[in-house]
């Protein structure tokens, strides 16, 4: 984790402010219950300039975790399209994430959110691999958390919702402090979930595969783009729940997220993972990578070009 780093503007409900400005009261109700809905996007340096990665994806997915959680926001798709691509603009399109936000704001305290307004902003900041480019490269330690991950009758794990992040932040916390690098999470049949931020695939004998979403994982927009290369290379796929001990046991195991990039798991409870060489991994590394930085023509779509 690195220190943030502050640009020069962010959007907020409708407007460009400087970064300073960009303020909430503290009886803003998402700041007591944590009613907000997000979504984390990045924008990559490329040969024809600045570029978001799955910007229509990602905006999709955030109008419907406010669906989910009956938020009613004052922009539409194309209006949150545009304030994203004119806040990198604004900021020097620069390689950044981006973080779009939807919460209930201040006006009246209690549970039911509806009385309070929505606010609805878009910030970005420089941030480089989350796990470090070190996990990237030589593979990171997991351990698999005692926390539970939520379930689909607890809360809705399909919304990116900031609640649900309490549970990841347990998860996080607790593998940090017992020296790990990252968390996995179980779901409530005992079956592997996802990181806690990060979506999880697993390799053996040449098979990937990684939990259904109906075991309580969020849908990963890196997770699908993945699913995309995996065709791409030919390679063979699952959508099927695994088990703690089959982690053990694999070839390779990875994280996919926005945030963490691909990043390969080399050890999980102590155990090292297949041989460390990561040959499936590198392979969508290398592929994502092209993807990103407009090197792949064939998925040139999933680029939003910032002239």
């Amino acid at each position: 984790m690195v220190a943030l780093q502050p640009l020069s503007k962010i959007w907020m409900d409708g407007a460009l402010v400087d970064w300073p400005d960009a303020r909430v009261h503290v009886l803003t109700h998402a700041l007591h219950y944590g009613y907000a809905v997000f979504e984390g996007i990045r924008c990559h340096t490329t040969s024809r300039g600045p570029a978001i990665f799955r910007l229509d994806e990602h905006l999709d997915r955030f109008l419907n975790s406010a669906k989910i959680y009956r938020m009613k926001l004052a922009y539409g798709r194309e209006e949150l399209r545009r304030a994203c691509i004119d806040l990198v603009r604004a900021n020097g399109g620069v390689a950044a994430y981006l973080r779009p936000i939807a919460f209930s704001g201040y006006g009246e305290m209690g549970l039911d959110p509806t009385r309070a307004p929505v606010q609805v902003a878009v910030a970005m900041w420089p941030w480089g691999a989350y796990l470090g480019e070190e996990g990237q490269a030589r593979g990171v330690r997991s351990l698999v958390s005692s926390w539970t991950r939520v379930d689909s009758r607890m809360l809705p794990p399909q919304a990116k919702c900031a609640a649900n992040y309490a549970n990841s932040a347990l998860a996080k916390m607790e593998a940090v402090a017992a020296g790990y690098d990252e968390a996995i999470l179980l779901n409530s049949a005992g079956m592997v979930a996802e990181g806690p931020g990060e979506n999880i695939f697993r390799v053996k004998n040449n098979v990937v595969s990684t939990p259904p979403a109906s075991s309580g994982i969020l849908r990963g927009i890196t997770r699908d783009t993945v699913i995309q290369f995996l065709a791409d290379e030919g390679l063979l796929f699952r959508r099927n729940d695994f088990t703690r001990e089959e982690l053990f046991t694999s070839d390779e195991v990875l994280y996919t997220g926005t945030a963490a990039g691909i990043t390969p798991i080399r050890e999980v409870d102590g155990r090292p993972i297949g041989t460390g060489d990561y040959p499936v991994t590198r392979r969508l590394q290398r592929r994502y990578t092209d993807a990103i930085e407009g090197r792949l023509p064939e998925r040139e779509a999933w680029l939003t070009f910032v002239r």
